[in-house]
């Protein structure tokens, strides 16, 4: 019996060739399917743009301040506000009386308003204050009305008015009845109406409006 030569390699047989081919290829395929997950990740897809942020709606149609709302009085002036700007010169200042309509119908209460218009060429400091605000409504020869009569915390106000510009007090209404300063705590006596006339002066401080301001109560 021949002894087989040890440094003679062992001759592998078929089964078992195959079987180590199985396991090569079955390695392989492992490998490339690992692969291909690195590669296409689940939600590795190019992500959508982000939604951009939509700009902030403007004011709705119909919603801006109307017309006929009165500009507030200028704001306070602070010390450095008036620092170098002067006084103003009364007669450089023009006051006006307002009423929200020419005539009222019954149950109807008017809106009463002032303006002050610098009409000089330099801005000037002014104390606009309810303190310095007087309405009063007259009709023939008696005053039926006036706001100082019964006027609550009347205060001060330095203001600087900028020279051709307007400014508009906010609007006070008037209740259609008589005023008195010593009888405020008393229920008012109502003016007569059907058709009479009344007039609306207005004074700021030491200036007093040029014109009154007609109107009828129903």
């Amino acid at each position: 019996m021949t002894t087989p030569n040890s440094g003679q390699a062992r001759r592998v047989s078929p089964a078992v060739y195959r079987r180590r081919r199985l396991v090569v290829g079955i390695g392989l395929l492992a490998v490339v399917i690992a692969v291909i997950l690195i590669i296409v990740q689940p939600g590795g897809a190019t992500p959508s743009p982000a939604a951009s942020t939509p700009p902030a709606s403007s004011s709705p149609s119909g919603t801006s301040t109307p017309a006929s709302t009165p500009a507030s009085t200028p704001a306070a002036a602070t010390a450095a506000d008036t620092a170098n700007v002067a006084a103003c010169d009364p007669t450089k200042l023009t006051v006006g009386a307002i009423t929200d309509a020419v005539d009222y119908q019954p149950g109807v209460l008017p809106q009463l308003s002032l303006t002050i218009t610098n009409t000089g060429t330099t801005p000037c400091v002014y104390n606009v204050g309810t303190s310095q605000q007087v309405l009063s409504i007259t009709s023939g020869a008696e005053t039926y009305w006036m706001s100082s009569d019964c006027q609550t915390d009347p205060s001060d106000l330095n203001a600087v008015l900028e020279p051709g510009k307007t400014e508009t007090s906010a609007p006070i209404q008037w209740s259609r009845q008589r005023s008195a300063a010593g009888a405020c705590d008393s229920p008012g006596v109502t003016v007569p109406a059907n058709g009479a006339s009344y007039y609306l002066m207005a004074n700021v401080g030491d200036v007093a409006s040029k014109e009154s301001r007609q109107f009828l109560l129903y």
